[in-house]
């Protein structure tokens, strides 16, 4: 017990330590992080060592870091100030205690390091050296999973629970006439979603995003909020308070996934359900929350009854809406000559669609594990007519439900 809290001591010791570079005035940091850190994965690596393993990070300059740990799956996360991780992959040698290693931006100015470790461990050591050059030093052994699960519930530091909504897509003033439209670039940063020769999902439907942003803007009907505009990360639940932020009107989430087992081909239109279509809208669905979860993001705060009574919310107030709006734009999509799958509207748990007043969509533009859609998805020609087609979708869905909005009834006055 007497090293459990010498080691917990240690970490709050680090923490301190990070708070105070952080608390210093801009001038005072300003050198050191003029420019962006970078890793040598030459003179850095992860091994076993002993019983436990050893984690040595060579970088280009001194930053501000922390470490903690998550639970379920287990995993030390590191967060730095402004480190390029790449080659990091490469550092990881054959390791009975550490499985994978994922590293990418968590949000603007901090990047992330993720390792999956096989079992609860504890740190020994955990130090920044800047003699010569710079070091971050890590050691683990073993522990228990009461100590490590007492650990992984440390409360969060302030600021770092979850990403600044406002910094990451400032809300705009409404313009009377126009619609709001947040489109959600699926993954980023630490997060790259699906891979294929040398392409990320990530890269993919940002890009599309953004083409998609101008097309709605230039139609001069539309204010566009995206998610994120960069490679970083977002997570799923910030992602959902961008759009109420911004009190949207609709929310697309763009996607672009690859199935390992089985083929799909085309764009596939999802909306909320606590009962996916079939198999493989399930696995979609676990596997877009187990990437939070891999991007050091716990999701426990998600309770199970009120996650269900999100969803029953959804059905009643905007399934109707979500409904007619996939029906639409999938009638758009194919009269445009687009390719669809063959079940264009599929329905599925997820978490990114749970606002339970604003009508969204996910929206699979193509499967990068079908060639031909990776093909089209890397074809200006067809990401623009994709776009035009989901513009024009969106128009005739909107006009039609302030038509039916018109002709909804009215409440009668109290005492009627």
């Amino acid at each position: 017990m007497g090293r459990i809290l010498s080691i917990f001591a240690k970490m709050k010791w680090l923490l301190a330590i990070l708070l105070v570079a952080l608390c210093l005035p801009v001038g005072a940091r300003a050198q050191e992080l003029s420019a962006l850190a970078r890793i040598e994965p030459a003179q850095s690596y992860i091994r076993d060592a002993g019983q436990g393993a050893e984690i040595r990070f060579s970088l280009s300059q001194p930053v501000p870091w922390r470490v903690r740990f998550r639970a379920d799956p287990p995993r030390l996360v590191l967060d730095v100030r402004e480190v390029d991780w790449t080659g990091v992959e490469g550092v990881l040698q054959t390791s009975n205690h550490v499985r994978a290693v994922r590293a990418g931006v968590f949000r603007p100015g901090w990047s992330r390091l993720v390792l999956e470790l096989s079992g609860p461990m504890a740190l020994s050591l955990a130090e920044m050296s800047t003699q010569n050059d710079t070091k971050l030093a890590l050691r683990l052994d073993p522990t228990s999973a009461e100590a490590f699960a007492a650990a992984a519930a440390q409360p969060e530091l302030p600021g770092w629970g979850m990403p600044n909504v406002i910094d990451l897509a400032k809300p705009p003033a409404r313009v009377p006439g126009r619609w709001i439209v947040v489109l959600d670039p699926g993954h980023g940063g630490i997060d790259p979603g699906a891979e294929r020769d040398g392409q990320t999902e990530a890269d993919l439907v940002l890009q599309f995003a953004r083409e998609f942003k101008e097309i709605l803007l230039r139609d001069g009907r539309f204010q566009v909020v995206m998610t994120r505009d960069s490679d970083h990360f977002v997570p799923l639940e910030a992602r959902i308070s961008i759009a109420r932020a911004a009190a949207a009107d609709l929310m697309l989430s763009l996607h672009a996934d690859a199935l390992s087992e089985g083929e799909a081909v085309g764009v596939t239109l999802y909306s909320l359900s606590d009962e996916a279509s079939d198999a493989a809208s399930a696995a979609l669905a676990e596997r877009h929350d187990r990437d939070d979860l891999l991007a050091g993001v716990d999701l426990t705060a998600q309770d199970d009854l009120v996650a269900t009574v999100l969803m029953d919310m959804a059905r009643t107030e905007t399934g109707p809406k979500i409904d007619r709006l996939a029906t639409t734009l999938a009638g758009a999509i194919t009269k445009a000559g687009l390719p669809m799958h063959r079940r264009p509207h599929q329905k599925a748990g997820f978490s990114v669609l749970k606002s339970p007043d604003i009508p969204s969509l996910l929206i699979e533009l193509g499967f990068m594990s079908s060639a031909s859609d990776l093909k089209r998805l890397n074809d200006p020609g067809w990401r623009s007519s994709m776009a035009e087609a989901l513009r024009t979708g969106i128009v005739a869905w909107a006009e039609a439900e302030a038509a039916i909005s018109r002709l909804a009834p009215r409440a009668a006055p109290a005492g009627d």
